[in-house]
């Protein structure tokens, strides 16, 4: 009798999970009909949805690696040091001896057009500009000079136009005036100093210098 029993125990449990996984089974096929008929009526497939997606997910990593690359590029832009005159020639070498400077030339000339471009070779703070050479003399005629973060001063001469104030921060590269041939010069040129205070009589080799800074001269 017992025995009985329990078989017709275990014959109803088993009917009943049978019975429950049917109706989950059928629950998902529900489910998937309605979404593969949801699909239909719009004229969409599951798959151009996914791609559709994806194609979302991938522009926009797109678009989040080219900010970054430009914000690096910025980056470095700021951080480097350029010539200050886009096309030249170079004449006047530093420490040239000559008739047209009371001492050896302290400076290098880029030989360039009345009114091209003078760019800041690096970014900082302008301390000095204005005609005498920016108070360092009259041979340098209208002069600008840039202090440096890392303790070095850029002088900028001759100019025919300043476009800069003192105390302004200009940036790598930012215009800051046009070239010319004013104070004692022979030509139309941009004289360019590098100096370690910002006054006459502390420069140090411009072109060396900035081929330390990666530059090509």
């Amino acid at each position: 009798m017992s025995k009985r029993v329990t078989s017709r125990k275990s014959l109803t449990s088993m009917v009943r999970t049978r019975a429950a996984v049917l109706a989950v089974g059928l629950g998902a096929s529900v489910v998937l009909g309605a979404g593969v008929a949801t699909a239909a009526e719009t004229g969409v497939s599951t798959s151009a949805t996914v791609t559709a997606a994806d194609a979302v997910h991938t522009q926009a990593a797109v678009q989040a690696k080219a900010a970054a690359v430009k914000k690096a590029a910025a980056a470095k832009k700021a951080a480097s040091w350029i010539d200050p005159v886009a096309k030249y020639t170079l004449s006047a070498t530093f420490d040239q001896a000559g008739g047209m400077w009371a001492h050896k030339h302290s400076g290098q000339d880029f030989a360039v057009p009345q009114g091209t471009n003078v760019m800041a070779a690096h970014g900082g703070t302008v301390v000095k500009v204005g005609p005498n050479g920016a108070g360092d003399g009259p041979a340098y005629g209208n002069a600008i000079v840039i202090k440096h973060a890392n303790g070095k001063y850029s002088q900028y001469a001759h100019l025919s136009r300043i476009d800069v104030r003192v105390g302004q921060v200009v940036t790598t590269g930012q215009h800051i005036a046009l070239s010319g041939n004013t104070g004692n010069s022979s030509g139309p040129h941009l004289h360019f100093e590098i100096r370690t205070t910002p006054n006459y009589g502390s420069a140090i080799n411009p072109v060396t210098f900035l081929h330390s800074m990666g530059v090509t001269v």
